[in-house]
């Protein structure tokens, strides 16, 4: 068996996620799960804000929008009587800088299909039935994973079928990650034996309650919550305190139970529930491993933290380490970064998930005193928080130097989520926003006045063929010779740079640089490929700019790659 770059191991969202990434990169990759076909799963019950601008970078938002719905309104009861309505959603408006305002409700299941559909895309195909049950990682003189032609790799070993051989592995195989237990990484935490909850997905009798709503029946001796699941006629979420024996014990979830909690609970009768499957118990973990990384293998999602349900973080959290590795993996496949920029997916994403367990176990205390009371309900789980769009990195060593905002300046520090804008094309007028200019896998160097333009001439030239872009962002009032159709633009040798112009001003005011237009030397903001910002620098200050690529994309076309590169991504 020939070796393969990456082998990704569970093939649920964070993991599809990541093959995908790594595709489009033309890295090989292969991604196996040890189920026998694609599960039905439900649990998780959609993207929130900052998962749907990276399914828009990977190119399937629009499908995912059309195969799922808004965030439902909550209905909620006490006594089978209706009591309150809430919608936690109503004041998330889309915004200039962030263009998703809410998440999407979608079945997991159809989530994993548009993935996977979209990596069939690149020539990769999950293959089913394999579980890996032995990692050996060869040993190198680069203990630390070593650089990508170092001929470091890992033999893993397989159930059935023969072992295989790849450069890096990466566990994305859940809760009880096989990966995490055979590289022996701890996954301390607690697991709460009374906080359980019986899940499933069920049929109800067409027209039995109002599918434009999440319906949230909170008694004192119990709960059952139904959300529609979009794309069906009549398919319901189905959550609910379990069923207890004499002892107090929880019981196994079964259809006839479900049958029981709705007609105790709700004004409906039992037969109004006509199917019931994927049935599971929910029980509140809150684990995290104590690393994400031993050597060539890394984790990432539940394999990695997994968290109260409370605020639905689960599934974004997992999407959203996923895409910090991708990009990572590719460039040290790539033989341009030296493997130690791995160390700072674990830098990055191991405070964000301590950080996430706190928050949802806050969640779920609030939510459960918000149920004691009449009218109280899941609303009390969601807030700024749980969008996502907030994470961000700025005690990273990627977070680089350069002029960071003073407090209360605006724009984004160095570290932060790079917000979006809506702009237009310089050269054809057509609309266009910053996330799109973003998209795929590169990196990208915004030039904002005119002193901009040296530096990014000089990028194109060192890098417009080694995966990052240049982008001149116009204000209206600017003159932009040379942007125009039909110009000649005078840096056509190398890749010119691309240009937008923020029309509206909203570039400017997301990035704060309206006050260097037209007498400073301008700004210079560096983005990474998972859009975050890496450096925010004076026009002037190219050395900066050209040290910050160093590190990510070595030295371009100029030179050889420069050894002190290893130095600069301790």
């Amino acid at each position: 068996m020939g070796m393969t770059d990456v082998l990704i191991v569970g093939a649920g969202p964070t993991g599809l996620v990541l093959a995908c990434d790594l595709a489009r990169r033309g890295a090989a990759v292969r991604i196996v799960d040890r189920s026998p076909a694609p599960p039905r799963t439900s649990r998780a019950k959609g993207p929130n804000p900052r998962s749907l601008e990276i399914l828009d970078d990977l190119g399937v938002a629009e499908e995912v929008l059309a195969a799922g719905s808004v965030p439902l309104p909550m209905l909620k009861y006490r006594d089978r009587l209706p009591v309150a309505e809430a919608d936690p959603w109503a004041d998330s408006a889309q915004s200039p800088d962030a263009p998703y305002g809410r998440g999407r409700l979608i079945a997991q299941w159809r989530l994993e299909g548009i993935l996977r559909d979209r990596l069939a895309g690149y020539g990769v195909r999950v293959e089913p039935g394999r579980e890996v049950v032995g990692l050996t990682q060869a040993r190198h003189e680069d203990d630390g994973g070593g650089s990508a032609g170092g001929g470091g790799r890992v033999d893993v070993t397989y159930a059935d079928g023969p072992a295989g051989r790849a450069r890096y592995v990466v566990g994305c195989d859940g809760a009880h990650s096989s990966v995490r237990k055979l590289l022996g990484i701890g996954f301390e935490g607690s697991t709460d034996e009374d906080q359980v909850m019986v899940c499933g997905d069920v049929d109800l009798a067409e027209g039995a309650l109002d599918r434009t709503r999440w319906h949230q029946w909170f008694d004192e001796d119990g709960a059952v919550m139904l959300c529609p699941i979009p794309g069906t006629r009549t398919g319901w979420w189905f959550q609910a305190g379990p069923e207890r024996d004499g002892r107090g014990r929880p019981l196994a979830p079964t259809a006839d139970g479900f049958r029981r909690l709705l007609a105790h609970h709700t004004a409906l009768p039992g037969r109004a529930l006509t199917r019931a499957e994927l049935l599971s118990t929910y029980r509140v973990n809150v684990r995290m491993a104590d690393r994400f990384r031993a050597g060539r293998v890394l984790l990432a999602g539940d394999a990695a933290h997994v968290h109260a349900i409370a605020g639905g973080l689960g599934m974004n959290t997992g999407i959203q380490d996923a895409f910090n590795l991708g990009w990572k993996l590719g460039l040290v496949l790539a033989g341009h970064a030296d493997a130690r920029l791995l160390d700072t997916y674990e830098e990055e994403r191991l405070p964000v998930a301590a950080r996430t367990l706190d928050l949802t176990s806050e969640r779920l205390r609030a939510t459960l005193e918000a149920i004691r009371r009449p009218g109280g309900g899941l609303d009390a789980a969601i807030t700024s928080d749980t969008t996502g769009l907030d994470v961000g990195y700025r005690w990273s060593s990627l977070a680089a130097g350069g002029r960071a905002p003073a407090a209360g300046e605006p724009g984004p520090h160095a570290g932060d989520r790079a917000p979006d804008a809506p702009c237009a094309d310089a050269a054809t007028g057509v609309r266009t926003r910053l996330h799109r200019v973003f998209a795929g896998p590169r990196t990208t160097v915004l030039g904002f006045g005119p002193g901009s333009a040296a530096v990014l001439r000089g990028t194109a030239d060192a890098y417009g063929e080694a995966g990052v872009r240049t982008c001149r962002v116009y204000a209206a009032h600017e003159d932009r010779a040379g942007a125009a159709p039909g110009a000649v633009v005078e840096d056509r040798a190398g890749a010119a740079p691309g240009a937008v112009v923020d029309d509206a001003g909203h570039a400017a005011a997301a990035y704060g640089t309206e006050a260097s237009g037209r007498t400073g030397p301008g700004t210079v903001v560096v983005v990474r490929p998972d859009h975050h910002v890496g450096l925010v620098a004076p026009a002037d200050d190219a050395r900066s700019v050209r040290e910050y690529l160093r590190r990510l994309h070595g030295t371009g076309r100029s030179a050889e790659r420069s050894p002190g590169m290893v130095d600069a991504v301790r």
